[in-house]
């Protein structure tokens, strides 16, 4: 199985202990992508998830479970790619430069207000590390909680899995795909 693959700097290998993360996260990937992902393809878009997250990455402590976010909605979006998962709400990507701020705001606005609706996704053409501190005490002024959002590299399974992308000052370096 070939999957989409993104060219990315490769940085140091992780710790013994995010190793051990990453490989709890392995098995409870198969558990849920088992049907439609070999367990190394499956391993592949993890580890490739995590460089490509660490390449930005202040902290390393927390990059076993984000990684692990982003490899589920990567292989979410490659899987509805195939036809393995059919889609039961339409889906929105929002995409700025860092993803830091302008798509992470509209993401989080468009996930509230159509409560389950619309699955929403943001990316960044060149993500930041964290989101910008004013964007998480704007949304909270709204009631809207972003503690668990981060900035994501924009990859093509992602865009291609969308049935809208909303680009955000990203200029060329979002990618224009026909259709």
């Amino acid at each position: 199985m070939t999957e989409p693959r993104i060219p990315h700097p490769r940085p140091e290998q992780p710790s013994t202990g995010a190793d051990t993360s990453l490989n709890h996260a392995v098995a409870d990937l198969v558990r849920k992508f088992g049907d439609s992902f070999s367990t190394e393809t499956i391993r592949e878009v993890l580890r490739e998830s995590y460089d490509m997250l660490a390449v930005t990455a202040r902290v390393h402590a927390f990059l076993p479970l984000l990684a692990t976010r982003f490899t589920t909605e990567r292989l979410a979006a490659i899987a509805k790619n195939r036809g393995a998962i059919v889609p039961t709400t339409p889906e929105v990507l929002f995409v700025c430069v860092h993803n830091a701020g302008r798509s992470q705001m509209a993401a989080a606005l468009l996930h509230h207000h159509a409560a389950g609706r619309i699955t929403v996704r943001s990316a960044g053409s060149a993500p930041a590390d964290t989101i910008n501190p004013a964007v998480h005490a704007a949304m909270a002024e709204l009631g809207i909680d972003l503690s668990t959002a981060f900035p994501k590299p924009l990859t093509d399974e992602v865009v291609q899995a969308a049935d809208v992308v909303i680009t955000m000052g990203c200029g060329d370096a979002c990618p224009v795909y026909p259709g």
